[in-house]
């Protein structure tokens, strides 16, 4: 099967990261059987989802990895002109949820099999597919705690999150967390009597946003980052009742998108010293059972592979360009790197169509990842 032909499966699936992925894993071990390639599924604790891993030639040495994400953004409320769960093509472009992000990728890695196993393979090439990337790189950690466990770590990992078929060697870090600030409600006719969550909570992310300003210090630019500073902001916030309630309770989430030398979590102590220290004293001299509570939804490592290695050079053969550039958008990639496992970002489409309606990848830029992964063959067959 070409990988066009293989699109229109994978697009079929509704891999959305709330549900179930196991069709789509089914079919890709059932397609790689076929080829007798053997397949290892890491399940969740619910057994509703798995990671895919299989190898392709010896197992007994270094080699490559081809990794992608099986889960897509939902397509709800999107005002869609075609169907987001079934192939259409119009125009030279390929449309539905995950074309570019990224199952355009992953079908041109299941096309390319047949080539991979032409001729026998000096190193050999592995497979990966992981859930629940797009909330908070989730699936892939127990994949990744698998392949700690083998004696042989993997000399470069491809991540094919969409840049075009540009080499990337860099990206953000992030960290995602959830502030709850609890006061005392009362009749807003005597608003001094209670403690006004919503207003403590406020205070909280203003605070965050001077934490904010201070990273754009010029000093801590790395300008291979657009923009070139790590970035805060708080991105949901709910509280309150009634206008004329004095808000017990207020709820904000926000997120540190950091420089790969920047850590994230210190952003967050940052935030909770300011709240433990100069917050919640005054709360609770009103109100002594007055509480602020921070927890983390999610976190994934930057990435920041030199240009000066073998990664870097090997990506550059492949997709024929050493033009290394970095994205703005996160991937598994730094969990890969932090294993271990020297990681590149590459691969079809653009993530400009990525979480948007009638997102598509061009058949052009299928046909060209298709090339990329001929010359990857290529390398692992010479001797």
């Amino acid at each position: 099967m070409n990988s066009r032909a293989l699109l229109a499966d994978l697009i079929g699936f509704d891999t959305t990261s709330r549900e179930s992925n196991l069709q789509l894993i089914e079919y890709v071990r059932d397609y790689l059987a076929r080829f007798d390639v053997p397949c290892q599924l890491i399940f969740n604790e619910q057994r509703s989802k798995a990671n895919l891993f299989a190898t392709l030639g010896p197992d007994d040495r270094p080699g490559i990895v081809l990794s992608g994400h099986t889960d897509v953004v939902p397509a709800d409320g999107q005002a869609w002109s075609v169907p987001p769960f079934s192939l259409t093509e119009h125009g030279g472009k390929l449309y539905g949820r995950g074309t570019a992000d990224m199952k355009g990728y992953i079908a041109c890695v299941l096309a390319a099999v047949p080539a991979l196993l032409a001729a026998p393979l000096r190193l050999p090439v592995h497979i990966a597919l992981s859930y629940d990337e797009e909330v908070g790189c989730l699936g892939v950690r127990s994949l990744l705690a698998e392949l700690a466990q083998r004696p042989h770590r993997p000399l470069l990992c491809i991540i094919g999150e969409p840049t075009e078929l540009r080499p990337v060697l860099g990206h953000r870090g992030k960290l995602a967390m959830r502030c709850d600030v609890h006061g005392a409600a009362c009749h807003s006719a005597y608003a001094p009597q209670g403690v006004n969550a919503i207003e403590y909570a406020a205070e909280l992310i203003g605070e965050l946003g001077r934490i904010g300003a201070g990273l754009r210090a010029p000093e801590l630019h790395d300008e291979r980052f657009d923009p070139p500073f790590s970035t805060v902001q708080a991105g949901v916030i709910s509280g309150g009742k009634a206008l004329n309630i004095v808000p017990e309770d207020c709820r904000f989430d926000f997120e540190v998108r950091a420089l790969p030398a920047h850590d994230p979590r210190q952003v967050a102590e940052q935030l909770q010293r300011y709240a433990r220290t100069e917050v919640l004293p005054r709360m609770q001299a009103v109100h002594a059972d007055s509480a602020i509570h921070f927890s983390e939804l999610s976190a994934y490592p930057g990435l920041a592979t030199d240009r000066h290695s073998q990664a870097a050079q090997l990506i550059a053969q492949f997709c024929g360009s050493d033009a290394f550039s970095t994205v703005a958008f996160g991937t598994e990639g730094g969990l890969f790197d932090a294993l271990g496992i020297a990681t590149v970002v590459c691969g079809p489409g653009s993530m400009d169509q990525g979480h948007k309606p009638d997102e598509f990848v061009s058949v052009a830029q299928l046909e060209a990842c298709d090339g990329m992964l001929g010359r990857v063959a290529e390398y692992l067959h010479t001797p």
